[in-house]
């Protein structure tokens, strides 16, 4: 607990104490207040004040329009303690019909466009809720949930919305918070709704069936998603994945055998103006050879024409090219990390996310019918007044008329409540009629008979599940079945098996030099020189690595992290100056550091190695990376790192670890994977391993000495050994600091 000080006073404290208080309690307030959505209404608390902000100023879909700087002004000065700008700028994204599935706001004016240009100032542009954010407060009103009071004191804010539509999954929802983030792409609501149905009627759904009924995200844009199968119900089960998304496109043909490739669809929140100006971009670099021009020639729909440079090309090997160096194709990540009902930060499943909207439904269901029974009760008790003033009509006027204090002596003569009391002194005189005694007792009959009901509803858990189940059907029917939200815009295709067109055939090849530093600093060097060259470096930097290789080859990096990074030597930095810091060019994290660098060969296999002594043989052709986050290969977790990688170039492993000891085995004891830990390569009882190297015993262990010469033991019986061992200490000459070189 922190300890509250005086005005004025001073306490001394370790200054990493004091930043470890106040950055726990930032990274908490982002994670729980900014970053992460509520699993059961799927909003940030900033879109759910704007909504609850909304309906106190009665902006209905069939009311008026009203600025959205009264709106924003509201939600900031009751609610939103931030500033104006980011609460307009989640309002705009409401709005949005190409950034939401299914749009919360109904918005008049300029609110941005596809191109990536942004809305209008605040004072210009006007809103309104749509059908799909009074389906978000649906019985707000009626106890459903919690409200709290607001940053203030003077207002109360909801804590959650009931939530009559599953927003999380619908809309989906993206953030960073302090060591963790969010990703949710959307998804249809017609199939979430049969999703929702059969969980309803088979609670021990599986996964795979869910995925059956919610085959894939469902994106405002439209496009194709070519993810396979098998990767998006791993994705579905687990909360983590992604999924490949390309633009549509279609060919329209022209007079003498020419044709043009329109694209009607482009990815998910991709600006259409990025893509049109990296394709020119592409095209002034002569990096495009099959395509002439591009043209932009959208109006409210996308239309991007492509012009092939000659009728002879085919339209499938122009895409597969294009979807390669632009962002025609994208991967959404998917990374279902949200806060529970418990507000409690949770990766969860397809399952696990659909089930905890049900429960909130559950709750809200029960929370409703108490507080309609409540309401009921309240009622009953004074339509039973009325009765009895009825009854005794003459008796109670006279009581009124004469007695100084009519309410005790009303309750004292016909035994009623202090309520039921307040009630018939405040009757109208109209309402003594005949007729008003009949109405009484038909509106008396009938909340019996609906608390009864109400009661057994509370009773029977099959039928408040009916019961949501028949809320959801209704919610399908009116936005599932909507000929403008409802059809599915995202359709699904194979993932293609291989290339259609190499990427060699489209670069013009050339001899380059890749140099790397010791601090990360990457670049390649017209013409193959040799290592030495009058090349500089940084301040404090040195070199580290130094090929030789083509414009046409890939460079693969392995990383500490136990991932397998690739670039093409087409798109390195040039020689000029110092190059680029590699983790620019790569999503490697600053912590993690280069291992291994070479000129990739697909017929040629690996060895990888951790630093607790474990590795395994890995195929070249294996660990090619088509994204900047790199291929996992070698599993590794807390402090053990990926040491070693080499190239298998003869039939026998020898491991060196820190402890100086040497093991020679033969590789045949060495399983080959594509990823995993491995087996273990030799067993440390301190320390960990350093290098590995492949080798023919017959022509001796070779390495490189501190001053760069080479020297190699013919003798490496002494070594040999079985796979697991400890090993002997190398021989006399070896480098100190357990490296072959």
């Amino acid at each position: 607990m922190t300890e509250i000080l005086e005005a004025g006073e001073i306490r001394d404290a370790p200054l990493g104490e004091a930043l470890g208080e106040r950055y726990l309690s930032y990274a908490l307030s982002t994670i729980m207040s900014r970053s992460l959505p509520d699993v059961r209404d799927g909003l940030k608390p900033v879109h759910r004040r704007l909504l609850y902000a909304m309906r106190q100023l009665k902006l209905d879909p069939e009311t008026g329009f009203k600025k959205c700087a009264r709106i924003v002004g509201d939600v900031m000065g009751k609610f939103h303690p931030h500033g104006d700008q980011a609460i307009y700028d989640a309002l705009v994204r409401l709005a949005q019909e190409f950034a939401q599935r299914y749009p919360l706001v109904d918005g008049q004016g300029n609110f941005g466009n596809v191109d990536g240009d942004n809305a209008a100032a605040m004072r210009y542009t006007e809103a309104r809720m749509t059908a799909v954010a009074q389906a978000l407060l649906r019985g707000i009103d009626q106890d459903t949930v919690d409200f709290r009071t607001t940053y203030d004191g003077e207002e109360d804010e909801p804590a959650v919305l009931p939530a009559a539509f599953p927003n999380l999954l619908a809309n989906g929802a993206a953030g960073i918070a302090v060591g963790m983030a969010t990703n949710i792409p959307p998804h249809n609501v017609g199939e979430l709704c049969a999703a929702l149905l059969h969980l309803i009627k088979y609670p021990k759904a599986t996964v795979d069936k869910l995925v059956q009924l919610v085959p894939g995200p469902d994106f405002p844009t439209g496009g194709v998603i070519v993810e396979d199968r098998a990767s998006i119900l791993e994705a579905y089960r687990t909360g983590r994945g992604g999924f490949r998304l390309r633009a549509r496109w279609q060919v329209e043909k022209g007079k003498r055998g020419t044709y043009n490739i329109v694209v009607t669809e482009i990815p998910y929140q991709v600006p259409k103006g990025r893509i049109v100006e990296k394709i020119a971009e592409l095209l002034q670099q002569r990096k495009l050879p099959l395509l002439a021009d591009v043209r932009d020639e959208s109006a409210e729909d996308i239309r991007l024409v492509l012009e092939p440079r000659s009728g002879r090309i085919e339209a499938d090997v122009l895409m597969e090219h294009l979807y390669r160096l632009t962002d025609l194709e994208v991967r959404i990540g998917l990374n279902l990390n949200v806060l529970d009902a418990d507000q409690t930060p949770k990766v969860m499943s397809l399952r696990q996310a659909l089930q905890a909207f049900l429960d909130h439904r559950h709750e809200v269901l029960v929370r409703r019918t108490n507080h309609r029974l409540g309401r009921i009760d309240r009622r009953l008790e004074i339509l039973g007044g009325y009765l009895v003033c009825y009854l005794n009509l003459d008796e109670v006027i006279r009581i009124i008329r004469e007695e100084d204090e009519a309410k005790p002596a009303l309750i004292k003569a016909f035994k009623l409540t202090d309520l039921q009391a307040e009630a018939i002194l405040n009757m109208r005189l109209r309402a003594l009629r005949r007729l008003e005694e009949i109405e009484i007792k038909r509106e008396h009959d009938g909340l019996k008979d609906e608390r009864k009901g109400l009661r057994a509803l509370l009773k029977s858990e099959k039928q408040r599940w009916s019961v949501i189940a028949g809320e959801i059907r209704e919610m399908r029917k009116e936005f599932g079945d909507d000929p403008v939200l409802g059809p599915r815009r995202s359709d699904f295709a194979d993932a293609p098996m291989a290339d259609l067109v190499p990427v060699e055939a489209l670069i013009e090849r050339e001899p380059v030099s890749v140099v790397c530093s010791a601090k990360g600093w990457l670049r390649a060097l017209k013409g193959h020189i040799e290592e030495g060259h009058d090349v500089r470096y940084k301040e404090g930097d040195r070199g580290r690595f130094w090929l030789h290789a083509q414009t046409t080859d890939k460079l693969v990096l392995f990383a500490t992290n136990g991932r397998f990074y690739t670039l093409g030597c087409d798109k390195l930095p040039g020689g000029r100056g110092n190059g680029e810091p590699v983790r620019l060019l790569l999503d490697l994290a600053n912590d993690q550091d280069i291992v291994a660098m070479f000129v990739h060969d697909p017929e040629r296999k690996l060895v990888v190695a951790a630093s607790d002594g474990r590795g395994f043989i890995v195929p070249e052709g294996k660990i090619v990376a088509q994204t900047r986050g790199g291929r996992q290969v070698l599993n590794v977790s807390g402090s053990v790192e990926a040491t070693a990688c080499t190239a298998v170039a003869g039939d026998h492993l020898a491991v060196i670890g820190e402890n100086h000891k040497l093991l020679i085995f033969p590789l045949s004891e060495l399983s080959e994977m594509t990823r995993g830990r491995g087996v273990v390569l030799q067993r440390y009882k301190d320390g960990g391993l350093s290098d590995v190297k492949t080798l023919t015993p017959a022509e001796g262990l070779t390495w490189v000495q501190a001053g760069g010469r080479p020297r190699t033991e013919f003798d490496v019986g002494n070594w040999l050994g079985k796979r697991g061992q400890a090993g002997r200490l190398a021989p006399k000459g070896f480098p100190k600091n357990h490296k072959f070189g």
